[in-house]
């Protein structure tokens, strides 16, 4: 008899999950709630329905997003290869018919002999784990309440949250040096120290900037959001419209710092937070944000030193359950809180509940817990996967325990191990952080294929894994 797992949630990660494990011949309990137990944005109970946006991001081979669907594909994305099966025109991005790719990626959940779709609401992480031999949980951003409230369970007392308040962060090398300057609070900043760097405003600069942050225009959120994030977490244009003074008393206020230029103390000073050890990307101390991701280039960029702002991640304010990951999850995406050990079958998680931002990093995460899986029920071990490749170093940034206060994050060249010789043209530098991930992965992939966990030659992605004929069992 063939491995049981049993996979909550239908989306992009647990649909992926489901085919890539039934293609290595694991059968697969597949539960989906909707429709019978609906979502504010869903219409459909398709699988893999997308709600927000139908665009898979850049196609580039020398841009994040482009190295993630490389990742994709090499590796055998079955949602990736129905998503260039419905792909309409959209310039240097992939771009789906929502309806068409939703129902493709249905018909190959159904028509999958070792798959068992099952519709009703999952409650209970233990229930849903009796009989399998592992769990995989992939509920997404609203995962229902019965369920968020048994897995807070689990992971323990504020390790789950309801909703995504991010900051944007900005790659180190666009900011302007001569107009910034490193320094902590009450600290001398003449030798460099600090563990800050410090955007100094004169008064008009700051009104000026007030006025266009107050102006500017927002994401319109949906009713079921609005009730509790604001008041939970204030954006800066949310507080600008307090009073013109209110953010240089909030997050620009300038107290304890003093401009080198000057020597005296900035009219008000927004303060940039290193987001790695490697210091490649900074975080805007403060900046929690509901502009659009346009309004946000062209607002930010007026905040001196910040004036060619390239833009690693944009801020975000949305409903979004997802766990705390660098205290809760290994490398494998396993879930290692001491609750999961009294479920008796190993618990992994993937999609936007991992932490995870993004369609395509939904999918990687999915077909990367599935691995993970496989290699747990075969004995054979999950070989690391490189920093060096996109996924990877997400994986490394969402899974870190050095990652403190933690936000959803999406694949960026901020995260990036940054090359051995700097590059300093961009797009060479992309070109090299591809090349170099490229041949990151060629080596993992090549591990998976020792494990028998990949076949010796990338396939088709529908085609059965090398060994195990589409619907045989592994028994």
């Amino acid at each position: 008899m063939s491995d049981n797992v049993t996979i909550l949630g239908a989306g992009l990660a647990g649909s992926e999950a489901a085919l890539q494990l039934a293609g290595r011949g694991f059968r697969v309990r597949l539960v989906e709630m909707r429709p019978g137990t609906p979502t504010p944005v869903h219409a459909t109970g398709a699988c893999a329905e997308l709600v927000c946006s139908n665009s898979l991001k850049s196609t580039k081979p020398e841009s994040a997003a482009g190295m993630l669907k490389a990742e994709l594909e090499a590796l055998g994305s079955h949602l990736l290869a129905a998503a260039h099966r419905h792909a309409v025109p959209a310039g240097g991005a992939l771009a789906v018919d929502r309806e068409a790719f939703a129902r493709d990626v249905t018909a190959l959940i159904e028509g999958h002999p070792l798959v068992d779709l099952v519709r009703g609401e999952a409650a209970s992480l233990a229930e849903e784990a009796r009989g399998a031999d592992a769990l995989v949980v992939a509920t997404g951003p609203l995962t229902s309440g019965a369920l968020a409230a048994d897995l807070a369970r689990v992971a323990g007392a504020g390790h789950l949250a309801f909703y995504d308040a991010a900051a944007p962060i900005v790659m180190a090398d666009s900011l302007d040096g001569e107009r910034l300057f490193r320094q902590s609070r009450y600290e001398d900043g003449s030798d460099g120290a600090g563990d800050y760097l410090n955007a100094p405003f004169t008064r008009e600069e700051y009104e000026a900037f007030a006025a266009e942050l107050v102006a500017a225009e927002r994401v319109v959120l949906r009713d079921f959001e609005t009730r509790e994030l604001f008041q939970a977490c204030q954006p800066i244009e949310e507080i600008a419209r307090k009073g013109l003074d209110a953010p240089r008393f909030g997050p620009l206020k300038p107290v304890g710092l003093a401009d080198p230029r000057t020597g005296r103390r900035p009219w008000a000073a927004l303060q940039l937070r290193a987001e790695d050890a490697h210091g490649t990307c900074y975080n805007l101390v403060g900046f929690q944000t509901n502009l659009t991701f346009s309004e946000q280039r062209r607002v930010f960029r007026l905040i001196p030193g910040l004036e060619h702002a390239e833009f690693a991640r944009f801020g975000v304010m949305h409903r979004n359950t997802f766990l705390d990951a660098p205290r809760l999850l290994d490398a494998s995406l396993r879930l290692t809180a001491s609750g999961a050990a009294a479920l008796d079958v190993p618990v992994f998680v993937a999609g936007q509940l991992a932490g995870t931002e993004g369609y395509c990093e939904a999918l990687r995460s999915g077909l990367h817990a599935a691995l993970a899986v496989a290699a747990e029920l075969s004995g054979t071990g999950l070989p690391p996967l490189s920093r060096e490749t996109a996924f990877g170093a997400l994986l490394a940034y969402a899974t870190s325990p050095e990652t403190r206060a933690y936000q959803p994050m999406h694949v960026n060249f901020g995260i990036m191990e940054p090359l051995a010789e700097h590059v300093r043209n961009k797009r060479e530098r992309y070109a090299a952080y591809a090349a170099r991930g490229a041949d990151a992965l060629a080596a993992y992939r090549a591990q998976l294929a020792d494990r028998g966990l990949m076949p010796k030659t990338a396939p088709a992605a529908d085609a059965p894994v090398e060994g195990l004929p589409e619907g045989s069992s592994r028994a």
